[in-house]
C-alpha cells in the first residue's frame, strides 16, 4: 500500500479509501448491503492490506453503517493508525432541524456519529452536500467550532460546485476559520466533468480530492449492459446508475476499457482504478466492495502503470455531458 498526504495537510492516507456505504442493513439501498457479520471479513482484509482510510456517513443505512464501521475498526485496527471520515447533511430524524447544515443540526449530528462509531473524535468530517437553505458562514463556523472542541481534526466537503468551494475558501480565510482539507467529488472514466473547474481549483488551493463512484457504481467493472440489466443485485436495482451512466457514449468507454484490460490480462476494475490513481490532484478513489474477491482485485490497481497510448484511448472515448449534482 502507498500513502500520501491529504491535500496540504500532514494527514497520511492510503491511496485506496474503503467506502462503507455497503455495510449495515437499513432502508437505504435495501437488498444489497451487508449485515454486520457479512461486513467484518472485508474490513479485516482492508486493514491487513494496508488501507487506513475509511469513509462512511450518518445517512448510510440510517446510521447502521457507522455502527458496523466503528465496531470493525475497533476489532481489526488501532485507532491511531486509521483515518476515519464520516459525513452529515441528510435527515437523521423527522424534524425540520434534523437535516441540513445548520449549526443546530451539525452539533446534534456530530454527537450522533461519535456515539455510533464509538470514538471520541472524527479525523475528517465532511459536509455531504451544499445546503442552500443555510448561510454558508453558519455552516463553516460550526465546523470550525468542532475542530476547536477536539471533536473533529479535519473538515471537508462533497458535491460542491466550484463557485461554492471558492466562496467557502474566501469565508474561511477572511474569518480565520479552519480550511477544508478535502473535497469529495464524483469522478470516473465516464464522468469527468470535475476536470473543468473543481479539480484545478483544489490543486491550486492544496485541497485533497477523493473520488466517489470511482467505478461508476460498478458500470466500469463491466456489470451493466445497455438493456439495463446486470450481473449483481445492485446492478439490477440501482436506479441512480441508470440515470447517470447509461449514455450510449458510456458504453463506448466501457468497451475500450474492457479491451485494454483484456490485452493486459487485467480486470476492467483494475484499469479504471489505475487511471484515477494516475490523475493529477487525485488523492484516492473511494472503493466499495461486497465480496472479498472484489476487494482483492482492487489492490492490484496499485501496481499498474498505464501507457500514454492506453490513457489516450480511454480518454478519447469520453463524451462531455452536463454536470450532475
Amino acid at each position: 500500500m502507498k500513502y500520501v498526504n491529504l491535500g496540504n495537510s500532514g494527514l497520511k492516507v492510503s491511496q485506496l479509501c474503503l467506502g462503507c456505504m455497503s455495510y449495515g442493513k437499513g432502508q437505504m439501498h435495501a437488498g444489497w448491503t451487508l449485515s454486520e457479520e457479512e461486513s467484518m471479513p472485508l474490513f479485516r482484509l482492508a486493514v491487513e492490506k494496508g488501507i487506513n482510510f475509511f469513509d462512511t456517513a450518518d445517512a448510510y443505512a440510517e446510521g447502521a453503517s457507522e455502527v458496523v464501521t466503528g465496531k470493525a475498526l475497533r476489532e481489526f485496527a488501532r485507532r491511531d493508525e486509521i483515518v476515519l471520515a464520516t459525513k452529515f447533511l441528510s435527515p437523521t430524524g423527522p424534524g425540520q432541524n434534523e437535516r441540513g447544515t445548520s449549526r443546530k443540526h451539525i452539533m446534534a449530528a456530530i454527537d450522533g456519529s461519535l456515539k455510533r462509531l464509538g470514538v471520541d473524535h472524527i479525523d475528517l468530517y465532511i459536509q455531504h452536500g451544499y445546503d442552500p437553505s443555510t448561510p454558508l458562514e453558519e455552516t463553516l463556523r460550526a465546523m470550525d467550532d468542532l475542530v476547536r472542541a477536539g471533536k473533529v481534526l479535519h473538515i471537508g466537503a462533497s458535491n460542491y460546485k466550484a463557485w461554492q468551494l471558492a466562496k467557502a475558501i474566501k469565508i474561511q480565510a477572511t474569518n480565520g476559520l479552519t480550511p477544508f482539507t478535502s473535497m469529495q467529488v464524483q469522478y470516473n472514466l465516464v464522468y469527468r466533468e470535475e476536470e473543468r473547474e473543481m479539480i484545478p481549483l483544489c490543486i491550486d488551493q492544496g485541497i485533497g480530492v477523493t473520488a466517489w463512484s470511482a467505478l461508476a457504481r460498478g458500470f466500469l467493472a463491466g456489470n451493466r449492459t445497455p438493456d439495463g440489466n446486470g450481473a449483481t443485485l445492485r446492478a439490477k436495482s440501482d436506479a441512480m446508475a441508470r440515470q447517470i451512466y447509461f449514455h450510449e457514449a458510456d458504453f463506448v468507454v466501457q468497451r475500450e476499457l474492457a479491451q485494454i484490460a483484456a490485452d493486459r490480462g487485467l480486470g476492467p476494475m483494475q484499469v479504471a482504478l489505475a487511471w484515477i490513481l494516475g490523475r493529477q490532484g487525485l488523492t484516492a478513489p473511494i472503493i466499495g466492495a461486497t465480496k472479498l474477491p472484489q476487494l482483492e482485485e482492487a489492490f492490484g490497481a496499485l501496481d499498474i502503470i498505464l501507457t500514454t497510448e492506453e490513457i489516450e484511448r480511454l480518454e478519447q472515448a469520453y463524451t462531455p455531458r452536463s454536470p450532475a449534482y
